[in-house]
């Protein structure tokens, strides 16, 4: 069995009761609901990976992140037709702020790993097939953001 590391860094973006997501395009998770983020590229700061990932797969740019905490989870998995993968998944997960109120999200996705942003309402996550990340960051201690406005 190939053994992989993944390091990403992920945002939590929560307005009006209602989180961020997008819908997994590949991967163990394709078809869950994921934070928007991704992959550090060599040599990237990891602010700069949540800036860049959210651009690609929310096409939100106005953005400002502060690191929540890091988690890590383990899974098995069919990489491909005869190939078993232990995928060790590392996130830095930041809370983020919206920069510009009138910012609207792109529901298309960006033709690599999302499907697709759409803000969820957090009482309905519990019903949604959901990426650990996602999972694990379920806290009552999600906050909502009153003064700012949702815009699809």
């Amino acid at each position: 069995m190939v053994k992989h590391t993944h390091l990403g860094v992920y945002g939590i973006l929560v307005q009006h009761d209602h989180i961020l997501l997008i819908q997994k395009a590949r991967g163990p998770h394709k078809g869950k609901w994921d934070l928007p983020g991704g992959s550090i590229e060599f040599g990237e700061e990891p602010e700069h990976t949540l800036q860049r990932e959210f651009m690609e797969e929310t096409g939100l740019g106005s953005i400002k992140g502060s690191i929540r905490t890091a988690v890590s989870y383990t899974i098995v998995y069919q990489y491909e037709a005869n190939q078993m993968e232990e995928l060790h998944h590392i996130g830095i997960i930041y809370d983020v702020e919206l920069l510009d109120d009138q910012a609207r999200i792109q529901t298309g996705g960006d033709g690599q790993d999302s499907l697709g942003a759409k803000w969820i309402p957090i009482d309905t996550l519990g019903l949604l097939p959901l990426t650990p990340f996602v999972e694990m960051m379920m806290e009552p201690e999600l906050e909502t953001n009153p003064e700012a406005g949702i815009e699809e």
